[in-house]
Order: C-alpha cells, then structure tokens, then sequence
C-alpha cells in the first residue's frame, strides 16, 4: 500500500467501556458510590428505575475495526444509535485513546463532533476562530488569510464579535463548521452536524466538502443518519454495526445495507423500542412500542392484498383522537407515497391497539421501506408529530411495476381504514 496517499490507516482498533461505574458529576459523588460499594451498600448517587445489574461489566463499543482512508475520499460513516460511529470519531481526533489496536494519521484534523465542541462560551466568534486555529498548529497570519473567508461563510458577520454563548444552536453549526471546512487540515471530520442548520446552509456545507475533496484533496468523514445527504456527497460508505465494519463499498449498496441489517428481512412482529424514534424536545406522552402484520407469516403481499396492521401504544397522559401515517420509501430511501388515517380515539392512560388497513392494488412490484408515525390536529388543523420511525418496518409486493421508484416526490394513497381493535 502507497502510504503516501493515505490519510488514515487503522488496524485492529478496539474501544472497551465499563459499565455502570461511577462517572457522575462531581469527584465527590464518585468517591461517595465507591465508599457505598465497598460497604455493600445502595448507590447514593443512583437514578430512581436504574439498574446496578451490569455494573462492572465491560462493553466494547469498538472491537476490530481495519480502515484504509486515502487522500481526497469522501467517506459516509452509517450505523443505528450505538454502532460506535461517534467513538470511531473521537479516536481519529485523539479525544480518546483506543483500548488496542493501531491508528496511523498523515495530516491534521479538524473537526466537528457535536454543537459547541471546541469553543470558549465566553469568547467571542472572532476569538474562537483564532483559538481553533491555534489549536491546528496554524500562526496568526495563517489565521489572518482566511479569517474573512470564514466570516462570509457562515453569515455572521454582524455577530462575530459577540460572545457565542448567546448563539443559537444553529448559529454555532454555521461558525463551526466555517472555522472546521476553511483552516488548513488535510482532514475533516463531521459527525451529525448539519441536522441543525437550515436546508439552504446544509446545502452549502455539503458543495463546501465536496470541494474541500476534489479540488483541495482533503479527506472527509461524514457521520449522519440522514441518507439524502449520505448520497449527495459520499463516493465510499462505511456500515457499523455494534463496533463491527459490516460494509465498505458504494454508497447505495451500504445505505441498502444498512437498511437491510437494521430491519431485518421481511418481519411480521416488531418490538418498535428497539428501532430509532425521531428525537423529540418534550415527552408528547404517546410512544409507538409494537407493531404487527397481521395474518401473515412473512411480509411478502400478492397485488391486491391489504397491509393490514395491529399497532401497540404507551399513552403516558390523556390523548386527543390522533391520526397515523404510513410512509413508503424505495429500497434506495427515496420517499415514494404517504397515506393517512382517519382521526381515532384513545382510552385515556395505558396500553392503547389501534388496528389499520391500507389496500395495496396502487402499490408496485417491489421491496419498501414504511415510515409509521403517530400525530394529532391542533385547533388550526396542522398536523402534529407525536412520535416517529422514519424505518419501521420492510415488505415486498408482487405484482406489475407502475412507478419509476428512482424519482422523489409523494404520491398520495387512498386514506387508511380504521379497524375495531382486537385484545
């Protein structure tokens, strides 16, 4: 292999944790949860409804990662909640040291892991991009050359000189990203960032990195659960999978993949606390928790059929009467159709079944992906989110093809049927 067109070279790298041991927030509260094992006492510190069952167990969040990254490469880096993508992340930075194994680094790294990491909340714009900069091993006239460079690109000129912990959290997405993209490193590093910004800006940052690989032939790690912008900048993915490369090839094959792992092949009953819920600000007091295909062993459908669909809630607080979506995406996650139905009443707290039915004689010959989620109507009619699995469950349809599955864009399904629910 030509090390002198890599950029990062791992092998056999491997992260180990400890579970359920102190780390609290203070040293006092650590040394208090150490005095109260040792005595075989109850943690003081412990959270109510936690367990202390896996305390001293060791969990490898890493565990034999091999890696060839070269010079001007667009790498995606994909994997549910858990599959140790951010920890990848973070040894590449040298935030943390990995537990074995080897990693080789030609070329500084900048990079941006999460809101806010690396800036001075008292500082100003201006001083933390001097600070970053320092930080890369750049000097003041190197800092000095692209200072403006950074300004235009984030638009925040009229703020810069503010003290950023009056930022938003989308105005530290644009100034991190700006002073992450504009100083010189040979590699940048962005992990789930750009789901703050707004879409324009996104779009901005994704032409930024795609020029900062072909023109400035300097790498890029991209860690993002949205697959739209998986596919719009990344020439290579990486598919993780509990610290374990599963896939490393095209982009389409390992979103695919990727998908293909996480869903399972055509399950009929699904336990929805283990997939990924959309991120929600406040507890809505609905969450989705099972879901069923009824009448079927295997989630293959003749044309004709009706995907007839027996859904368990966990209502936390009184419900109005929701509404439920059912989203079809193509095998390469573009958005094909959406249904919706009819508003339904709950039974107050608990356990809620709600029972749905949609025909499928509309629907093509093919494998898809269903969205399923939870909302209600406020007193203007729009409706609201309550709970959301962009991938809830695969199925397949035999039949005739009638639509081009590569193009984007919704196509609206007849309404859902409500069926009388069945304990």
């Amino acid at each position: 292999m030509d090390e002198q067109n890599l950029s990062l070279r791992l092998r056999g790298v491997k992260k180990q944790y400890r579970l359920g041991l102190i780390n609290h927030q203070t040293l006092q509260q650590d040394l208090q949860s150490w005095w109260a094992r040792r005595r075989g006492r109850d943690d003081p510190n412990q959270r109510i409804g936690t367990s202390t069952d896996q305390a001293g167990q060791f969990f490898w969040a890493l565990d034999g990662v091999d890696l060839d990254i070269h010079r001007g490469e667009r790498i995606g880096i994909i994997g549910a909640n858990g599959a140790g993508k951010s920890t990848l992340l973070k040894i590449i930075c040298r935030i943390t040291a990995p537990t074995e194994g080897e990693i080789d680094i030609w070329g500084r790294v900048s990079s941006m892991l999460e809101v806010g990491t690396g800036f001075h909340r008292e500082m100003t714009g201006r001083e933390n991009i001097y600070m970053n900069g320092a930080i890369l091993g750049m000097s003041r006239s190197e800092i000095d050359a692209c200072l403006e460079d950074i300004i235009d690109f984030s638009e925040l000129r009229e703020f810069i000189d503010t003290p950023v912990k009056r930022y938003s959290s989308g105005m530290f997405v644009k100034l991190a990203f700006s002073v992450a993209a504009h100083l010189q490193s040979e590699i940048m590093i962005m992990d789930e960032v750009l789901a703050v910004g707004d879409m324009a800006f996104q779009q901005k940052c994704l032409a930024r990195m795609r020029r900062a690989a072909d023109e400035e032939n300097r790498t890029v790690l991209y860690v993002s659960h949205n697959m739209s912008t998986i596919r719009q900048l990344c020439d290579r993915c990486i598919v993780l999978d509990r610290g374990r490369v599963i896939f490393d090839g095209d982009t389409e094959r390992a979103i695919a993949a990727y998908l293909d792992h996480s869903l399972g092949e055509h399950e009929t009953d699904m336990d929805l606390n283990l997939k990924s819920h959309s991120r929600r600000a406040v507890d809505t007091g609905v969450l989705m928790t099972r879901l069923t295909l009824t009448d079927k062993i295997t989630a293959v459908y003749e044309k004709g059929e009706a995907l007839r669909m027996r859904l368990v809630l966990r209502t936390t607080k009184p419900a109005p009467p929701l509404l439920f979506r059912l989203t079809l995406r193509s095998e390469a996650d573009v958005g094909l159709a959406t249904a919706w139905s009819p508003a339904i009443e709950t039974d107050g707290v608990g356990e809620q079944i709600v029972c749905l039915s949609l025909p499928l004689d509309n629907i093509a010959k093919g494998n898809f992906y269903a969205g399923l989620g939870v909302y209600r109507s406020d007193e203007l009619g729009r409706r609201i989110p309550l709970d959301y699995i962009r991938h809830a469950f695969k199925f397949e349809v035999c039949g005739l093809p009638i639509w081009n599955t590569e193009a984007h864009g919704y196509m609206a399904l007849p309404p859902m049927e409500a069926a009388p629910a069945e304990r």
